[in-house]
């Protein structure tokens, strides 16, 4: 026979379960149409190649209606995320970094990697004939920087670089602006500069490191590999993420990162359609992995002012 206090203890553990059961359950109902954002080619328009095949392979991983939202520029990308008119984004790392910083709704899911293993690069300063012993050693210097719209010849050295322990603001006696990395790389084999900042891929801890980048390119331009050495380098800048929205129920989540781990091996050509650059695989990502980034837009955001 039940006792009032049994009677009671079975009421409360079935309503329990009632109001638990709807929390997963109920999330595409809540979602409704799930909505991804990319950015598109210049002249593209509103649309991408592959974009009917895109959505339907996102409606089968997700069970539910699933809609594209193709933004003109990372900006509006960002701006559709943190508005809620968005769930899902595609960006580079330094928009991830920027939208983070905005409202910090937004959360790594995967990111990609190369061909070669990398994921990611580091910014290096290069220095040519032993000109330039150690970062420490810059008086009478002469260091080659790129525009602000290069990440690895000038927004992670401002932000990282910091021979004395201070942030830099690209006026420092040391600089000689260069226009392009062709230029930079041009100045360092003629000699008119000890150093330049360029790039090399990244590889996961303990992987073999990888040849290429500016390393490369400075010896198809003509410079004798030898004569170069890397005196500074950066952490690992990832591949941008694709990012979800941090309130987003865990299971379109589970949902999301089994699809998109698995499409390389799954279909090559529906990868190759969601990722344009990097053609080695998503892997599951985290916030963790974008600490870079996000202390690169941190400190570029807090340097001194540069003048021109």
């Amino acid at each position: 026979m039940l006792t009032p206090a049994k009677l009671m203890g079975a009421a409360f553990c079935a309503m329990a379960a009632c109001l638990a059961a709807p929390a997963s359950a109920d999330w595409r109902e809540e979602i409704g149409t799930f909505r991804v954002g990319v950015v598109g080619e210049p002249g593209a328009g509103d649309t991408i190649a592959g974009l009917a095949e895109l959505n339907d392979a996102f409606t089968k991983a997700l069970g539910l209606k699933v809609e594209f939202f193709v933004a003109r520029s990372y900006a509006a990308l960002i701006d559709a995320q943190a508005s809620s008119r968005i769930e899902y984004a595609i960006y580079s790392a330094s928009a991830y970094a920027s939208a983070y910083r905005r409202c910090e709704c937004v959360e790594p899911l995967v990111a990609p990697t190369g061909v070669d293993g990398s994921i990611g690069i580091r910014s290096v300063l290069i220095a040519k004939d032993g000109r330039l012993s150690s970062p420490e050693n810059l008086a009478g210097r002469r260091i080659a920087l790129l525009p602000a719209d290069s990440v690895a010849g000038h927004l992670l050295p401002l932000a990282a670089f910091r021979p004395d322990g201070r942030p830099l603001s690209g006026n420092e006696d040391f600089f000689v602006q260069a226009d392009s990395a062709e230029t930079a790389e041009a100045m360092l084999v003629r000699g008119d500069v000890d150093a330049i900042f360029g790039w090399v891929p990244a590889v996961p801890a303990g992987a073999p490191e990888i040849e290429g980048g500016t390393l490369s390119r400075l010896e198809a331009a003509g410079a004798d590999r030898a004569t170069l050495a890397v005196v500074w380098r950066s952490d690992v800048l990832r591949y941008g993420p694709h990012a979800v929205s941090s309130d987003l129920d865990p299971e379109p989540k589970r949902r999301l990162t089994a699809f998109l781990t698995g499409l390389k091996e799954a279909d090559p050509d529906m990868y190759e359609r969601l990722e344009l650059h990097y053609l080695g695989g998503f892997t599951a990502a985290s916030r963790t992995d974008y600490g870079p980034a996000l202390d690169m837009m941190r400190m570029l955001a807090e340097r001194p002012p540069r003048t021109e």
